[in-house]
């Protein structure tokens, strides 16, 4: 299965983007689907996933409530709308699929098994 990630650009600071990542077909072995994403000169990090099995959603606590992932089953397709942009959101975005479930406890979130990547996209928040 390949993923397809878009929507990436330049925005000014608070302003609003939406990515997208389209999967080739449907396959059941996909548990999760996620965002990651990796600045110039950092790791890459985790952002946000959402679970197949039902749809609920984690976030990192730099993005929580500010982005917000959803799905949409008859495209195969994972969202991310990222609004209140800031300059440290600035990052190449990239969007995986899982074989495990992902999920946040205590303060940990359990992010895990994402072996098939899109490609990135860039986004740039700066005036």
């Amino acid at each position: 299965v390949q993923l397809q990630a878009s929507g990436g650009g330049l925005v000014q600071p608070g302003g609003s983007l939406r990515l997208s990542c389209a999967a080739s077909r449907y396959t059941s072995d996909y548990y999760a689907r996620g965002w990651f994403r990796q600045a110039p000169g950092k790791e890459r990090e985790w952002v946000s996933c959402i679970n197949n099995r039902d749809g609920s959603t984690y976030y990192a606590d730099s993005v929580k409530g500010r982005f917000t992932i959803s799905r949409d089953d008859a495209k195969n397709t994972v969202n991310l709308q990222m609004n209140s942009l800031e300059p440290e959101d600035t990052a190449v975005y990239y969007c995986a699929a899982s074989t495990s479930y992902c999920y946040c406890s205590n303060n940990a979130c359990y992010v895990r098994d994402f072996g098939d990547w899109g490609q990135g996209t860039q986004v740039t928040v700066s005036s």
